[in-house]
């Protein structure tokens, strides 16, 4: 039986197969199509039926079978053309359609295959991305940890028919609440910072405790909480906390003579109410609706445990 880096792969309806049978040129077929049924006939053995099955997994039924006829028969299966691993790549992308694999397929060949993200928004606009999987499984992908921080475990396999969807820049928006003079919702712009975000929402209200504000930021698993101190970013133009912001960050301003973080939750949960009622497409794949048990399990990080590490979208670490 012959090896190759697609060993792997199931297959499926339209695959076209070749047979070489040693000595049996009567038997070897160069050119067998995979019928809609999954079903391939083989001279002297009949039908056999290869949908969902590896190539060496149908390689050792046809060694079985035509050992009834011959003695130690020997024979190699291949894959000439693989129709049968396809996958839609939606969204923001070059060439946005069907991609075909030859052979196992992952997150990192599919956007290849679509010609990658536009150039303009390819560096400082990543977010993520959903695999849709049927129609009851969907894989949250980190796109800024699996483009810009080389984390392959992020690079998921592909199966045949997954939908990809990356968002559209204009569907991104983050979330501005408490004591601003206008919260709300603010369109995720490229590099926008927590200032800018604060800037677009009037600015603190005269009542806003500039010592007690909030980053609160999703990671897929928890909520990760960061307290910035506003009034001394301002006073001394000290600009390490002002972080790049995320597709549904949230900003909460508290209000003078609330120090209790649990209580601050208690008034962002409310406000949660307002993100899923504007809802954009992402969020209908059900993004938004698990924030509310994120918010739970969410971890205040203190200054003891933050790493320099210079990225400014890392709320763990200190921004420039």
């Amino acid at each position: 039986m012959s090896k190759d880096i697609h060993t792997g792969y199931l297959l499926g309806p339209g695959d076209e197969l070749s047979l070489k049978v040693w000595n049996r040129p009567e038997i070897s077929d160069d050119k067998i199509i995979v019928g809609p049924d999954g079903i391939i006939n083989i001279l002297r053995i009949g039908p056999i039926n290869v949908i969902k099955r590896t190539r060496d997994d149908v390689t050792r039924e046809i060694v079985k079978k035509l050992s009834a006829f011959y003695e130690t028969p020997e024979v190699m299966l291949s894959v000439k053309a693989y129709n049968n691993n396809k996958a839609f790549v939606l969204g923001r992308v070059e060439n946005p359609g069907v991609v075909k694999f030859p052979g196992n397929g992952t997150l990192l060949e599919a956007l290849s295959l679509a010609g990658g993200l536009p150039v303009r928004q390819s560096e400082a606009f990543l977010t993520k991305c959903a695999i849709i999987r049927g129609n009851d499984q969907i894989i949250w992908i980190d796109l800024r940890e699996l483009l810009n921080n080389g984390n392959m475990t992020l690079n998921a396999p592909i199966h045949n028919n997954d939908v990809i969807f990356i968002p559209e820049s204009e569907d991104e928006m983050i979330y501005v609440m408490g004591e601003v003079k206008s919260p709300g919702a603010v369109k995720l712009k490229s590099r926008l910072t927590y200032l800018d975000a604060l800037m677009l929402s009037g600015g603190p209200t005269e009542n806003a405790n500039m010592k007690k504000t909030y980053l609160v930021r999703f990671d897929g698993k928890k909520g990760i909480t960061r307290q910035i101190d506003l009034s001394r970013m301002l006073e001394k133009a000290d600009l390490t906390e002002n972080f790049s912001l995320q597709d549904n960050d949230i900003i909460f301003i508290a209000r003078n003579g609330l120090s209790d973080f649990n209580y601050v939750l208690r008034q962002v949960l409310p406000a949660l109410q307002v993100i899923d009622l504007t809802a954009n497409t992402l969020e209908r794949f059900g993004t938004m609706t698990k924030i509310r048990e994120m918010l739970y399990n969410q971890e205040e990080i203190s200054s003891s445990n933050v790493t320099n590490n210079n990225n400014p979208n890392n709320i763990n670490s200190t921004a420039k």
